[in-house]
């Protein structure tokens, strides 16, 4: 018996247990967990570390932050390729395997330089550590999404992601509590070993979930069984062998098509708009709190709500918006929101209005949009999953922070202040709003015409 009859059986109770809080089918449930637990994982390896990395971000000069945002766009830039050349050579499941176990070296050899380093040497160590990081994360979640993208078929990614989302979410939790707690008895070495371990537990949550791909892949089409029976392969390992193709096609791709292109502006009003909100939150928290303490507690206390309501949404709502509304509708929702957030900023620029507007936008993006932006890429070659999602989540995000950034610093040299930068984003908010009605639009177009060549295609079969 294997691990998808399962779950109907001996798992019964636990599948009747998820049917009160999602729309998960029987055969789902074991792939379903484990891509929880590798998404858990994942996101406690990085938060684990965040602080040590923010830490020596403040420590290395708050001047110096620009050129290390800086250097993170170069690093995305020069992480991309070799990424591509793992994925052209390698099936999914190795190329994971070896970009987190390479992640896992680059820890070590990090906790011996920051240990074993002082002085000049000890401050570049620790700003190559700050660049890394931000590298590190988006690649790692970039890599999980993708790699759910292609295991999970478009509706169930629209019924399963915003849950498989929220072991993200307490992941995050679980890290930051872990390094809030150790930090003072245990020092950062021990930290980055647990990060460590947390990728490794990763590593073994991709390898079993690869065991149980081949039998929810729903978007395969009659066509290639037929190859793969014909050819002698077993059911299914057609789908593990090395995805192929140029280096640079994640890229060439991404410019190419008009669908990658849309998803890249969608990506780009968004993280332009994220960092407009926060040059915003500096000027109002400044001006509110007048030392670093209540500043700290502010921002814990602002992390704690979008979390706990971040994971609310995540577990009951997600799923049931999606399938109510539709992609093209949910993903309007987040920039909808933010026209009308960043307008109240405008015309009222306090603190409680901000928080409403951080609070929700931040929620909202993890709870809903996220998955939802995840779901676009379900409808696309294997190919495109892997690179062109790569480097839209990694070279993209980063170029869209560099450009947020130094509008804001353009705008506020201008002497527009809170309510001006908020009255900006307006405009951009309802572009980013026809962009995403456009998006869902084209992803269900696409969703249904691939559903219709497989009917044809096993029709032809049969």
């Amino acid at each position: 018996m294997d691990e998808l009859s399962v779950d109907t059986g001996r798992g019964g109770l636990l599948y009747g247990l998820l049917r009160r809080v999602i729309d998960v089918h029987p055969g789902e449930v074991a792939a379903l967990l484990w891509a929880w637990l590798y998404f858990f994982a994942v996101l406690s390896a990085y938060y684990v570390i965040r602080p040590i990395r923010d830490e020596i971000g403040v420590a290395g000069g708050i001047e110096n932050l620009p050129w290390l945002f800086t250097g993170t766009l170069l690093g995305m830039s020069l992480a991309n390729p070799p990424f591509a050349v793992l994925v052209a050579r390698f099936s999914p499941v190795r190329f994971i395997s070896i970009t987190y176990r390479f992640f896992i070296f680059n820890l070590l050899v990090f906790l011996v330089l920051l240990q074993t380093t002082s002085g000049a040497t000890s401050l570049w160590s620790g700003r190559v550590f700050y660049v890394w990081c931000a590298v590190f994360n988006l690649f790692i979640v970039s890599v999980f999404w993708a790699f759910m993208a292609d295991v999970f078929s478009n509706q169930q990614g629209r019924r399963l992601f915003g849950f498989i989302a929220a072991g993200g979410t307490l992941g995050g939790i679980l890290g930051s509590t872990l390094t809030s707690a150790l930090v003072r008895h245990t020092g950062r070495s021990v930290l980055m070993l647990v990060s460590m371990l947390l990728l490794e537990v990763a590593v073994f949550g991709v390898r079993r979930l690869a065991r149980l791909a081949k039998g929810l892949r729903e978007r395969r089409s009659a066509p290639q069984q037929a190859k793969d029976k014909h050819s002698g392969d077993p059911a299914g390992m057609a789908e593990e062998r090395a995805i192929g193709g140029g280096v640079l096609s994640g890229f060439s791709h991404a410019v190419k098509s008009p669908y990658l292109l849309n998803i890249s502006v969608y990506m780009l009003l968004y993280t332009i708009l994220s960092t407009f909100l926060y040059f915003q939150q500096a000027a109002i928290v400044s001006h509110t709190f007048a030392d670093r303490a209540s500043r700290t507690a502010f921002f814990a206390d602002l992390d704690l709500t979008v979390n706990i309501l971040t994971l609310a949404i995540q577990l009951g709502f997600t799923g049931r918006i999606l399938k109510k509304l539709g992609v093209a509708m949910t993903l309007t929702l987040l920039p909808a929101l933010s026209a009308a957030g960043f307008f109240l900023l405008g015309m009222a620029p306090v603190l409680w209005i901000f928080v409403l507007v951080q609070v929700s936008r931040r929620a909202v993006n993890f709870a809903v949009t996220r998955p939802t932006r995840e779901v676009l890429f379900t409808v696309l070659p294997r190919e495109d999953k892997y690179k062109a999602k790569s480097f839209l989540d990694t070279f993209v995000y980063r170029v869209g922070d560099q450009l947020g950034a130094w509008s804001s610093a353009l705008m506020i040299s201008l002497g527009l202040g809170v309510a001006g930068i908020g009255i900006a984003a307006v405009p951009i908010s309802l572009v980013w709003l026809l962009n995403g009605l456009w998006l869902g639009r084209r992803q269900e177009k696409l969703a249904t015409a691939a559903a219709k060549q497989t009917i044809l295609a096993d029709s032809v079969v049969t």
